[in-house]
């Protein structure tokens, strides 16, 4: 499998001196064609339409570029002209909707699903858009996926769920969002555990508190056969009792 990261990509930190409009050639990397004015790159196409079949050294497209950064006007104009580009995917599987969701852009999000995007498309990790959303913390991005029918229980390559990610980071609001919308506390990962044992182990309080409000398991063991209980600290271990109706042994 590649080596290429979506939330690394080493390109982004090489030097580049842009040139002036009028000297910009073909040559110029996709992804800096993308942060071009709107305009300019529209000359620029018009006079080199090659420019939207064109593949970088990641299989991205200008789309993919144009997703990522949230170029909404730019991603809707390049789909009139490349609309078989909507599910295109790039080295790492990822199409321009888990790109526009990766970067956290609702409007291009929107404009994409609008257009037909696979919802659920997940790339080689098993990474969808909701999940993307979930982990980056994009809020808004994540609900509207969800209510646009995303699979709020869809699982990666290491069995995590959204509600896995948005546990064991503290992101409240979300996980609240997805337990209210048909998220499962009891899957459990590659290792076993389930979203509890994430809350408890990163000290994610309130999440903690939220699951077991929405029935999550406080026993359940991992491949280590840990609970949730073992792995939280004293005072979240006394909390998460009570609500769960424990007595101390």
């Amino acid at each position: 499998p590649t080596s290429t990261k979506l939330t690394n990509h080493s390109h982004f930190k090489q030097e580049y001196n842009p040139r002036k409009p009028e000297t910009m050639d073909k040559d110029i990397p996709l992804y800096d064609l993308a942060t071009q004015d709107y305009h300019v790159l529209e000359e620029m196409i018009s006079k080199n339409p090659s420019l939207i079949t064109k593949k970088d050294s990641n299989d991205r497209f200008l789309i993919h570029w144009g997703a990522l950064r949230g170029r909404e006007l730019l991603v809707e104009e390049l789909l009139k002209k490349a609309p078989e580009q909507l599910e295109a995917t790039d080295d790492t599987n990822a199409t321009p909707l888990v790109l526009a969701t990766l970067g956290g852009h609702l409007g291009t999000v929107r404009l994409l699903l609008a257009k037909g995007a696979s919802i659920d498309h997940r790339n080689w990790q098993g990474h969808s858009s909701l999940q993307y959303a979930c982990s980056k913390g994009h809020t808004e991005v994540a609900k509207f996926l969800v209510e646009q029918g995303a699979n709020v229980n869809v699982v990666d390559g290491r069995n995590d769920t959204p509600l896995h990610r948005v546990a064991s980071q503290g992101r409240l609001e979300i996980l609240k969002f997805l337990l209210e919308h048909g998220a499962r506390a009891d899957i459990v990962n590659a290792e076993g555990n389930t979203a509890l044992h994430l809350a408890c182990e990163d000290e994610q309080n309130s999440c903690a508190l939220l699951l077991v409000e929405h029935g999550a398991s406080g026993t359940v063991q991992n491949k280590e056969e840990k609970t949730p209980l073992d792995l939280a600290k004293p005072g979240l271990r006394r909390n998460l009792k009570t609500k769960l109706g424990i007595g101390d042994e």
